[in-house]
């Protein structure tokens, strides 16, 4: 097969759109080093300022107001493709995108950002985009945002969302059950007691993971921090706080006199060490961190869901027992230390994940992928 030259549109309103765009990026590159890849914010592509006032809007609201988000998330969860509403948003830097493809010629566009897809796909329709359009579902439900008539292929993370996909209309044999793609770092096993030695932590005690997202949105993480610290259970706790610097200066009490060792970090590029380090995570339910902590075979229990895709994905999490969700303090207490007292409850969850999740979920979305171009060209030959 020549060279690919390959088109992402993802964003940065949410890191995890962003990750997927870089798994798949490292993973067409692994089948071939020399393929061309160009990858584009949605937002900063259209204006640095719309992208800046929608992504910070983005993060005020599901910080300070989830229920206002999620009110907005289910209302227009099933908007058909024909609406003003959809209309609107598929118009948004149509000219702009078409051009910009028409100069790059790719062989084919992947979007892990559900509006940039619904721009193309109905370019696609209309004959204007006559390249491949493949569509990246960055989390375990469905939302009618991901669902557009034009999209040429779906990768998606579980059989749940295939179905929905399905439900909705969407031909069954364009949709690759391939899993949500992740950093194909994620998926080597790592020495538990060497990293913990590296952290200057107990490899012997159990340790828990508490992650807040790249923007800090986990409620209550100090909280969190300080119940850990103080627990009668012998433990030990790593914190990433992100981008929240407010967060890692709070907890300067708890690192210097806490009962339980209390380790911190602020942005760290060595996520795939620390899930491998932690018998347990606590974290927001975003899809790429879900499907990262699913890879590493790691426990994740979700405190106060946000409304809407993190709520749908930890409903995911515990009806395949790999995860357990608590909507208030009462309930994440209870869930945290019986896992700590009964260890093989935890195994149990590891064995959940490593059933939903066999691995390899980018490298086996590209594989599909690949498929689908080669199925192209052999198309064009032919005609």
């Amino acid at each position: 097969m020549e060279h690919l030259n390959v088109l992402i549109f993802s964003a940065s309103f949410g890191a995890g759109h962003v990750r997927a765009a870089e798994a798949i990026i490292e993973a067409l590159r692994a089948k071939d080093p020399n393929v061309k890849i160009t990858h584009l914010d949605f937002g900063a592509f259209l204006s640095k300022t719309f992208n800046s006032v929608v992504k910070n809007t983005y993060i005020e609201l599901i910080k300070h107001t989830p229920r206002l988000w999620g009110k907005f998330y289910y209302r227009t969860s099933k908007i058909p493709p024909d609406s003003l509403f959809q209309r609107f948003l598929n118009g948004l830097g149509r000219r702009e995108f078409v051009r910009f493809i028409q100069v790059l010629q790719p062989d084919l566009v992947i979007c892990t950002y559900p509006t940039v897809a619904g721009v193309l796909a109905q370019q696609r329709l209309r004959g204007v985009l006559n390249v491949p359009l493949v569509t990246v579902v960055t989390d375990y439900a469905v939302h009618s945002q991901w669902i557009h008539p034009g999209v040429d292929h779906y990768i998606v993370g579980c059989e749940d969302v295939y179905k929905g996909l399905v439900a909705r209309g969407i031909n069954p044999q364009t949709i690759h059950i391939s899993g949500i793609p992740v950093s194909p770092k994620f998926e080597f096993k790592l020495d538990r007691r060497m990293i913990l030695q590296k952290l200057t932590m107990n490899p012997e005690l159990p340790t828990v993971l508490v992650m807040g997202g790249a923007y800090g949105v986990l409620g209550g993480a100090k909280w969190i921090c300080k119940i850990l610290s103080e627990a009668a259970i012998p433990l030990q706790t790593i914190v990433v706080c992100g981008q929240d610097e407010k967060l890692y200066k709070a907890l300067d009490s708890l690192v210097e006199d806490c009962k339980n060792p209390l380790v911190r970090f602020g942005f760290v590029n060595n996520v795939e060490e620390l899930m491998s380090a932690a018998d347990i995570i606590i974290t927001k339910a975003g899809g790429l961190t879900v499907s990262e902590a699913l890879t590493k075979r790691l426990p994740l229990v979700i405190f106060k869901p946000i409304p809407g895709q993190e709520e749908e994905n930890a409903c995911y999490l515990e009806k395949i027992g790999a995860g357990r969700a608590a909507d208030n303090e009462e309930g994440l207490e209870k869930i945290i230390f019986s896992l700590l007292r009964h260890p093989e409850a935890v195994e149990q969850m590891r064995r959940a994940a490593a059933q939903a999740v066999p691995g390899r979920a980018a490298e086996r979305a590209v594989e599909g992928i690949l498929r689908l171009v080669e199925e192209r060209r052999s198309a064009q030959r032919i005609g």
